[in-house]
């Protein structure tokens, strides 16, 4: 008999690796498209369309990205894309009611966010969107790290799309009905989304299900640190001080504070070694799992 009939069949499939181009070169193309029709019309029918696609392109991308580059996931194209809608939602309410409560309430509308503040919605946010995943996963089995990393970056870019999508509305409403300011907004958030909240989460739930033991989350040190370290930079992102390191990049005359981007490439870097982690981890579980073949004697 030949030893590969013997052999477990693997339950990981390999995924696509060109979904990530196609999803973006195509959304690029509606994003303009769309714009384009908006300005020369000037239907306000079109205005949801453009900034829903503006929004939600990016962290779609992000999250097919990271979902074509590996091939051993258990979890399927469904799920990712339940945790990526039902996940946003929940930590966006979360977020949204928890904020209202705990944040002080603002001087004037115009005044930014206080370091101390910055980093108290970084320990809501990312609480919201971790117990949002804890939620979601809470019947999963099994739990590998590269899930979790999934599971997490799908619900943070979820989340990420809503909150954009939000702020585009708002800087809407604060422009009086000017376009150039939500697809400016929806732009610029598109461009620095990768650095967020998918990232943070994505962090966060890789260490959370590496530490699940029996079928079930631990809350232990790992963990707490981790939310602490991702928590910390969401702060960061949103209030550093700009006196401690004053240097930014123009973009378009908006001021993007260079340790903003320092912070947020820092994430990507974490990430990263972890993404790589998780593979190997993954890839060395399948190797413990496969019977080890007995060879037959010689006749």
């Amino acid at each position: 008999m030949d030893e590969n009939t013997l052999a477990p069949q693997p339950r990981y499939m390999a995924h696509g690796q060109r979904g990530c181009l196609s999803t973006l070169l195509l959304g690029i193309v509606l994003f303009v498209a769309t714009t384009i029709v908006l300005i020369a019309t000037g239907n306000p029918n079109m205005f949801p369309t453009v900034i829903m696609i503006g929004n939600f392109l990016v962290p779609i991308v992000f999250v097919v990205f990271l979902y074509d580059h590996q091939h051993l996931s258990s979890l399927s194209p469904e799920t990712i894309g339940r945790s990526f809608a039902v996940g946003g939602i929940l930590g966006v309410l979360g977020a949204s009611i928890l904020e209202t409560i705990l944040l002080p309430r603002p001087s004037s509308p115009d005044q930014g966010l206080t370091l101390s503040t910055a980093l108290l919605v970084g320990l809501i946010e990312e609480g919201c969107k971790i117990l949002a995943v804890i939620v979601l996963a809470r019947k999963m089995q099994p739990r590998s790290q590269i899930d979790g990393l999934l599971l997490g970056a799908a619900v943070g870019m979820g989340f990420a799309a809503l909150e954009s999508t939000g702020y585009a509305f708002t800087a809407f409403l604060a422009s009086e009905g000017h376009l150039t300011a939500s697809l400016f907004s929806t732009i610029l958030r598109g461009l620095l989304a990768p650095f967020g909240h998918g990232t943070w989460t994505a962090i966060i739930a890789a260490v959370l299900f590496r530490q699940s033991k029996g079928g079930h989350f631990r809350i232990n040190l790992p963990v707490i640190l981790t939310y602490l370290f991702v928590s910390l930079l969401h702060g960061l992102w949103d209030g550093f001080p700009l006196f401690l390191f004053p240097f930014t990049i123009d973009i378009s005359g908006v001021d993007i504070p260079l340790a903003t981007v320092i912070i947020g490439i820092f994430g990507v870097l974490v990430l990263t070694a972890l993404y790589q982690r998780a593979i190997r981890q993954r890839q060395r579980i399948n190797t413990e799992q496969l019977p080890t073949l007995t060879p037959l004697p010689d006749m």
